[in-house]
């Protein structure tokens, strides 16, 4: 693995090195790790790399890694840049035959989504996208639970991502997550909405095995100020029948990361919430609710694709950190099948190009919506 971005003090390089390492099955063997070279030598010395494989820019790393033996080089890289960063480097990435993990969103635009799919088809190589809340065993329980057709047609889904953090004028007051975030420049035409609110129509998605086909959306930017919105609300509609809610806010002052999605069908609904990640609540119409538990000793009541993710006994909660873990692993397990020319396990998954298309197409249908007088808009790719 090589990684672009993520030096030394940056939040996400850091859980994705985490994440990574957690299964001894990847290794960090370079990597491009700041846009200051200074910077970016000391982060790669700190994190033990040779010093020949400490690069000042990424287009110095893949030309030096591509001339490497195929088992030196690196196998992959990560981007972990700030969004309107991620098209260029994972675009020269494929070109020069690395496939590529890279951190939500895929890219700035949507036409720049579309053309990262179309390289990763010509190149036949591979693009984990790390939408992390996919990652939990429980959520995946929750998928194959509606899979299975137990909740019968689904008709309601009602998903939510709360978080505080921007409460104030932060970017005013040198918190550096905050001045990116919320600048249209670097952050891209959607705030809260392009940051959380993706992330909950992605699990919403995933969960139900529905997509977003209409929506209609109101975007408010709560703290006077700022540049783009900082809460909002998106009715929906599904190609399933589906229909339900989208509420997105980071001005929700005291609330940390409350993500949590409720899906309704004719014979019940289920519950996940990510702050109580283990915990999955199954309600039925006729009979008792039941509560479902990662790692539990009733495997034989799990999917496989559940229990294939969970990494300790029960009690010992997963969070975060393993979840995002199981997206490297998963992606590892994959790409190792790929070039030793074996089966992929079935229980094996991971968010792809196709998912960051949706999430570009999401913030685009979002602020459209919004911005029109028309009440529901048809949701375009």
């Amino acid at each position: 693995m090589g990684m672009i971005g993520g030096g030394k003090d940056a939040f996400i390089g850091a859980i994705h090195r985490i994440a990574a390492n957690m299964d001894g099955q990847i290794e960090l063997v370079c990597g491009a790790l700041s846009m200051h070279p200074e910077i970016a030598q000391e982060s790669g010395r700190l994190l033990f790399l040779p010093e020949d494989r400490i690069y000042n820019t990424y287009d110095e790393m893949f030309k030096a890694e591509a001339q490497k033996p195929a088992d030196e080089r690196m196998d992959f890289v990560t981007i972990v840049t700030p969004n309107f960063a991620h098209f260029a480097p994972a675009m020269q990435a494929l070109e020069n035959g690395f496939n590529v993990v890279i951190e939500k969103p895929i890219t700035f635009t949507l036409e720049e989504a579309k053309q990262l799919k179309a390289k990763v088809e010509e190149t036949g190589l591979m693009l984990l996208l790390t939408h992390t809340y996919a990652g939990y065993p429980m959520v995946k329980q929750a998928r194959e639970i509606i899979k299975s057709g137990a909740l019968g047609k689904v008709r309601k889904i009602y998903v939510e991502y709360l978080q505080g953090w921007l409460s104030r004028l932060s970017e005013r007051e040198g918190n550096a997550q905050a001045s990116w975030r919320t600048d249209p420049s670097k952050s891209g035409k959607a705030g809260a909405m392009g940051d959380i609110g993706t992330h909950a129509a992605h699990l919403a998605e995933y969960i139900s095995g529905q997509k977003i086909d209409e929506l209609n959306a109101s975007l408010n930017i709560v703290v006077d100020g700022r540049m783009l919105d900082d809460d909002g609300a998106v009715l929906l509609r599904f190609d399933g029948g589906a229909t339900g809610t989208l509420i997105a806010s980071q001005v929700a002052a005291g609330e940390e990361n409350a993500l949590s999605i409720r899906v309704f069908g004719e014979n019940g609904g289920l519950e996940w919430e990510q702050m109580e990640p283990n915990t999955l609540t199954i309600k039925w119409f006729d009979k008792p609710a039941e509560t479902l538990r990662a790692g539990s000793g009733y495997t034989d009541r799990l999917a496989g694709a559940a229990t294939s993710n969970c990494r300790t006994p029960g009690g010992h909660p997963e969070g975060y950190l393993e979840a995002f873990g199981n997206l490297y692993r998963n992606f590892a397990i994959a790409l190792s099948a790929k070039i030793e020319g074996r089966e992929v396990p079935e229980w094996v998954d991971f968010p792809s190009v196709d998912d960051g298309i949706r999430g570009m197409a999401f913030i685009n249908n979002v602020v459209a919506s919004n911005g029109s007088n028309e009440k529901w808009t048809k949701y375009t790719i």
